[in-house]
Parts: C-alpha cells; structure tokens; sequence
C-alpha cells in the first residue's frame, strides 16, 4: 500500500510540475478584455505594376495607416491582372480600393463609395511609348502592326490612347492589332522587345520604369499623349464603419504634408491625394458615352 501511495504522489508532483512550468504561463497585464479585437481591412491596388513591385511601392503606404491610431490594421491586395482585379471588387471583398476611372464608376454599383482621387488630375493621361529605332513617326504609320496595352478596361493605358487613334483617323478594329498584355509594364517591354511596334500606358508607370530600367527605357521614347481626364480614386466598401473611413480620408489628404508623407508618395509615383466623391467621376461616364459610341465596347467581364 506504502508503495502505492508513492507512486500516486510522484504522479500528481510530475502533473503539477508541468502545469506549473514558467514557459507556460500567459502573462496578462492591465484590464484588456479577452474578447477584443482590433479589425484588419483589405486595401486593393489595381495593377498599376506587377504584384511584386505594387506591394514594395504601396506597402510604406499600408504601413503608415496601422501605425497610426485609427481602431483598425490594414493589409495591402495585389492582383496579377485587370481581370482578377476586377472580379474582386465586384464580389466586394476588398474593404477599400485604389481603382482607375472606368472601374470606379463600375464599382459603385457594388457597394463602393469615392473619398478621395489619387494624384493631380493633368497626370492622368494616356502615353503611347516606341522604339527610337522603330521607324513610327505619325499614328498612320501603326496601321497593320502591333499596339500593346494593359487591359481593355485600363482608361488612360488603353480607352484613351484608342481614342486618340481614333480621333487621329484610325479604325482601331481593323487597322491595328490591339495586344491587351496583362500589366502596365508588360505593356512596355513588348516594345522594348519588339512585339508591338508602341505600348500605350500612362506617366506613373512610365517614370517607375525609366527609374527601375534605365538601360531598357534609354531605347524608348513618348511619342503621343492623350489629353488628362480625371485621377484614380480610393473607394470604401459601404460596410465599413463611418469613424474608420473618416480616420482613412483624412490620413490620406494630409500625407503631402509631411516629410514621411511625402517620400511614401514618391514611392507610388503619386503627387498627392485629393478629397473627391462620387459625383467627381460623372465625366468619366460622360467619356465612356462618347467612346462606347464612336469607338467600341468596353468589356464587362
């Protein structure tokens, strides 16, 4: 019995010693509830660059806004294409959106609200990019060769450069063959590379690419640009609370005021960003009117 009894103790003392270890214990301090939560909200980028590039331009921008006390973290989105960017804010998962024009108007039929415009108007513009060896001197000199562009859907970097080519006296469904590439800077390099004989995009990713591809970009030049419309806006999903987007706007419309707001902004290749609502982007409809007209549709995938 004797012995029985020492065993049933040696158990108990190893049990105890375990519960008891020091690595175990959770250490509490203060009176923060068990049960609170602080919210992460999505933040989706349009594929202004690849998504690698996207994330190291826009993630000083993520994390300035979860420094700063607003009651909620953030997380950047990137997508790999107009397409699948597109799809996400139609299933209106992103909490909160950076959207070209086009894509604005189409993401305020899912819930999705304008607080501010990303950059300064004059610099949302369609650019059309050649080879300096390429022999391309006046739009006429496109007819029966390559244009590469972002996407269908991507407003300066395809809608107005098509446009302008129309408006220049080309029929931009029989006379060309319009490449859509998938990315901005796709865009580019199919001239660089000589599958397109020019490259529509617009002056961010131009600049970023001259900047990051000195030697590629040395054999290129602009040799057309559209007239500027309207700047991409930031969007928030209508489930997002009032206080929170308040915090987000106004963090935003401030950032040029600041050193480190500023560098975040020469990150992004972005001026400033501006307050704006949804009835700012009524010329962008009246734009597509007058393009789905004259020109061609604009694919709702």
């Amino acid at each position: 019995m004797k012995k029985h009894r020492k065993y049933f103790l040696l158990l108990i003392l190893s049990v105890l010693s375990c519960v008891h270890k020091p690595g175990n214990q959770v250490l509490r301090y203060g009176e923060e509830p068990d049960d609170v939560e602080i919210p992460i909200y999505s933040f989706a980028v349009h594929p202004l660059h690849n998504p690698s590039k996207l994330i190291h331009d826009y993630q000083p921008l993520i994390d300035y806004l979860n420094a700063k006390e607003v009651g909620a973290k953030f997380t950047i989105e990137a997508s790999r294409n107009y397409a699948l960017f597109e799809e996400k804010y139609k299933s209106g998962k992103p909490d909160f959106l950076l959207s070209n024009p086009w894509q604005t108007l189409q993401a305020m039929n899912f819930g999705y609200t304008v607080i501010a415009m990303a950059g300064e108007p004059n610099d949302f513009k369609g650019i059309f990019i050649v080879r300096k060896d390429g022999g391309i001197r006046i739009p006429q000199d496109l007819k029966g060769k390559a244009v590469s562009y972002p996407a269908p859907t991507a407003l300066a970097a395809c809608i107005m450069p098509q446009y302008f080519l129309y408006r220049a006296g080309l029929n931009v469904s029989t006379d060309i063959e319009n490449k859509y590439v998938g990315s901005q800077e796709s865009s580019i390099m199919n001239v660089y590379m000589k599958l397109t004989v020019a490259g529509a995009t617009w002056p961010p990713p131009w600049r970023a690419f001259r900047k990051d591809h000195p030697n590629e970009a040395s054999e290129l030049k602009v040799i057309w640009e559209t007239e500027p419309l309207i700047n991409n806006s930031v969007m928030v999903h209508n489930r997002i609370p009032s206080n929170i987007i308040g915090h987000v706007q106004k963090l935003l419309t401030e950032l040029d005021a600041t050193e480190e707001g500023r560098l975040i902004l020469a990150g992004m290749e972005t001026a400033r960003f501006l307050p704006a609502s949804d009835t700012d982007y009524n010329v962008v409809h009246d734009y597509i009117g007058q393009f789905e007209k004259e020109v061609r549709k604009i694919e709702i995938r």
